[in-house]
């Protein structure tokens, strides 16, 4: 199965793979059988370029991997660890909440006075900073849970699983809050 790393960023395709996280990952270690489906210069919605790339797969079955540009890739079998968590799940990414309350802001706040959630209901480790590596590790919970929220920074499924349970993004949303909706 063809695994497809989409990512929309504001730089340049150059700039891509010189300035952002996710890009200098790449450009030191590129598994062979990853196809990067980039949009340099961009200025749609993330839902946008999602859906475009599920409606793409129709007609050419992959692992959809949707990540924004900032992020660290540090482990050189990343590509493997998804196609391993679609083995379990259908949907995956980095970090998550295993529950949702009314009201929820975000995967990780349970009012909107930004109150983070008890640790035993987050999952995933992300790394920040802007240096690589990254200097600062935040380790939100065990990894490999069953979530029902999850953080848009990377989500991944099979473009199978998608399209025959007509899943796609909201378009109405940007950048914020779309993952909370696909959820």
């Amino acid at each position: 199965m063809k695994i497809k790393l989409i990512v929309a960023t504001r730089a340049s395709e150059q700039d891509f793979y010189i300035k952002t996280a996710t890009g200098r990952s790449l450009a030191f270690h590129k598994p062979p059988f990853l196809e990067v489906c980039l949009f340099p210069n961009n200025t749609e919605g993330l839902p946008v370029l999602y859906n475009r790339a599920i409606s793409e797969s129709s007609e050419d079955p992959a692992t959809l991997i949707f990540a924004h540009d900032d992020l660290h890739i540090l482990d050189f079998y990343w590509a493997h660890r998804v196609v391993e968590g679609l083995n379990h799940f259908s949907v995956i990414g980095l970090a998550g909440n295993r529950r949702r309350v009314p009201g929820q802001p975000s995967w990780a706040f349970v009012d909107t006075n930004f109150t983070w959630d008890a640790p035993e209901n987050l999952s995933g480790v992300v790394g920040h900073g802007k240096g690589f590596p990254p200097s600062n590790l935040s380790i939100f919970g065990s990894p490999r849970q069953q979530v029902a929220l999850l953080d848009g920074l990377l989500l991944a499924s099979e473009s199978k699983t998608l399209l025959e349970n007509n899943l796609t993004f909201d378009e109405r949303f940007k950048f914020h809050f779309y993952d909370l909706d696909f959820c």
